[in-house]
């Protein structure tokens, strides 16, 4: 997998983990979302079950539907600007995704990871400040960038659990990924880099996916970062397209 050149972003990613604080209060746990991943309803006077189910250690491509599945990943929000709009542009097309988020923006903008959740989407643990080169970095530096955005994530959407982990730039390593799915998190990577972060026109990205989804299902885009309206302008383009080839949208396997 080819790295990201997403430096400014980092930057400023790591900036805002710097800065960010902890919110002082939770919202109420989603039951039904819970449920999917592994976690039970617990009587009032219960502690709750923390518990989650280990998955496997690989990287994930696969689709759970099958063969003919397609998944679509957003990757960096939420971001206030640009993932309603990519929300609204999924429901319009009657598409399900997973959001890679990353803990500061979870922690920034909670009302929209719940709007993700509550549309039926699922949510992927991105660390706290998008650091690229993670794989070159300690574990201790490694398991604070996962745990404390898996976290973030879990505060900001109201209980439920990131069901995916991706490194930044695809700098898995051992650890990160064994930590990951200690923690029900499947690391997760993608076969379809539409390169939408670089904005090579619309066009270009509508063009990347045609060529290059036969080599495997799960594509790469983004809903941060900076300006996206390329990428929903290839989202448009791209998700009846898919359908018309007699894909069907579907979530990484876990």
């Amino acid at each position: 997998m080819a790295r990201h050149k997403e430096r400014g972003w980092n930057s400023r990613l790591l900036a805002a983990a710097l800065g960010v604080t902890v919110l002082a209060a939770a919202a109420s746990v989603w039951t039904a979302q819970a449920e999917q991943v592994g976690e039970r309803p617990q009587a009032r006077d219960s502690a709750p079950d923390t518990r989650v189910a280990e998955v496997a250690v690989d990287i994930a491509h696969a689709s759970d539907r099958g063969p003919q599945g397609v998944n679509i990943t957003i990757d960096d929000g939420p971001d206030p600007a640009w993932t309603p709009q990519v929300l609204q542009l999924l429901k319009d097309n009657g598409v399900k995704a997973t959001f890679c988020m990353v803990g500061t923006q979870a922690q920034a903008y909670p009302g929209l990871v719940k709007a993700v959740v509550a549309g039926g989407h699922r949510l992927c643990n991105h660390t706290v400040s998008h650091d690229t080169a993670m794989d070159t970095k300690s574990e201790a530096y490694q398991s604070q960038q996962i745990l404390d955005a898996e976290r973030m994530i879990i505060k900001a959407s109201g209980g439920v659990r990131p069901q995916y982990y991706r490194a930044p730039g695809g700098a898995f390593t051992p650890y990160s990924r064994q930590l990951a799915a200690s923690h029900g998190m499947r690391p997760l990577g993608w076969n379809v880099d539409t390169k939408d972060f670089e904005r090579p026109g619309s066009d270009t990205m509508v063009a990347t996916v045609k060529r290059e989804i036969a080599d495997g299902p799960t594509i790469l885009f983004h809903d941060a970062g900076g300006d996206r309206s390329q990428t929903l302008d290839a989202l448009r383009e791209v998700l009846p397209w898919l359908r018309e080839q007699g894909y069907a949208f579907g979530f990484p396997v876990r």
